[in-house]
């Protein structure tokens, strides 16, 4: 029996070849094609400047640093998100001030004022696996009350929120290329995309030990350079970001049409084009039927099973976080289904037919 894995990276001849030629270039760290992929970058998120990392979580980390954040700042962000994304407000000494989802399981903007207090300084809204949150609501309390904004867009690169590509909608845009995310560099790596030069010039200095040039430093930076193997290989991915979405969103529409009354499938709002990095039904014996997926070949996830607002290490700075609901009910009943850029309808069908199969449904 073919295994029908959760994800998987895209390898041919054009990644291949890019990957050659960069080797071959005799420069490896910040060069052309890494300049080349930060346009593209810019370019495919309409703003005006991309910042190439090592990673989503240390890019954004400067970025932090460079927007002053500090000790005892307070920062609405979604519990039910990747632990990374409010990693980086520990480190800084700022507090994570959890917001519920809704039934996109992002962010639930009706519930942002009233977490708003005087020590509020920004507001990470989280696309959560893939599909945008509703962010004209977001940008609205942001700049009632004189917050910052920076969108999460880890797994929603290519997704659209009222015809708008995710990411240059508000001030801040950040992505990952982690080799499951829908565009990948086949390893570690992220960028910010922003229009605001003066952060972006500040954030650049800082993800390169703080220099102006080659020996003036003018702060005590970092090295988290990119490097251009994977530039090269980002650039090939980013040609084909739209054909790997688009069949994402097919066979998202395929599990719509089979499994709506089987399992609860995930919703996707009027204004939204969700690109599907994960899809993420909530189920009935979610264990028992991800362990008879697994016995049929077809690998399942769970994303994620311990919300941020009950992980160890936000819990031990900073007890007694108030109770999520919609949050805490989701995780018990969430289960991710196979889906990447090159998977096929039969595949689909398969995973389709197994849960029927196990709901008595076939």
């Amino acid at each position: 029996m073919q295994k029908i894995p959760l994800s998987r990276c895209f390898v041919d001849d054009e990644v291949k070849a890019a990957a050659l030629r960069a080797l071959e270039s005799g420069q490896y760290i910040l060069g052309k094609e890494c300049q080349a992929f930060e346009g593209e970058l810019a370019r495919h998120a309409g703003a005006a400047q991309a910042i190439l990392g090592s990673s989503w979580t240390m890019i954004v980390y400067v970025l932090h640093l460079a927007q002053g954040l500090r000790a005892g700042d307070e920062v609405l962000v979604p519990s039910h998100t990747a632990f990374p994304t409010m990693e980086p407000l520990i480190h800084c000494g700022a507090r994570p001030v959890f917001v519920d989802i809704d039934e996109s399981f992002c962010l639930d903007v009706s519930h942002l004022e009233a977490l708003i207090t005087p020590r509020t300084v920004g507001i990470i809204p989280v696309h959560l696996y893939g599909h945008p949150v509703d962010l004209d609501p977001v940008l609205a309390v942001a700049a009632k009350h004189h917050l910052w904004v920076l969108e999460d867009c880890a797994q929603a690169q290519g997704a659209q929120y009222k015809g708008k590509t995710v990411g240059g909608i508000a001030p801040f845009g950040a992505f990952s290329f982690f080799p499951s995310k829908n565009l990948t560099v086949l390893g570690d790596g992220g960028c910010l995309v922003t229009s605001d030069a003066a952060t972006a010039e500040r954030v650049r200095m800082l993800r390169n030990h703080g220099r102006k040039d080659k020996y003036h430093h003018e702060l005590a930076g970092f090295n988290i350079r990119f490097n251009e193997i994977q530039a090269a290989i980002g650039r090939v991915m980013l040609a084909h970001l739209e054909r790997f979405n688009a069949n994402r969103r097919q066979i998202a529409a395929r599990y719509h049409e089979r499994l709506a009354g089987v399992v609860r499938v995930p919703v996707e709002r009027p204004w939204a084009r969700a690109v599907y990095h994960m899809y993420v039904v909530r189920c009935e014996r979610r264990d028992e039927l991800q362990q008879y997926l697994k016995g049929q070949g077809i690998e399942t996830g769970i994303h994620y099973p311990v919300p941020n607002h009950r992980q160890p290490a936000v819990t031990q700075r900073f007890p007694n976080v108030p109770p999520l609901p919609r949050t805490d009910a989701a995780v018990n009943a969430i289960l991710s289904l196979p889906i990447h850029g090159e998977m096929t309808l039969e595949a689909a069908d398969r995973v389709c037919d197994a849960i029927a199969a196990f709901y008595g449904r076939r």
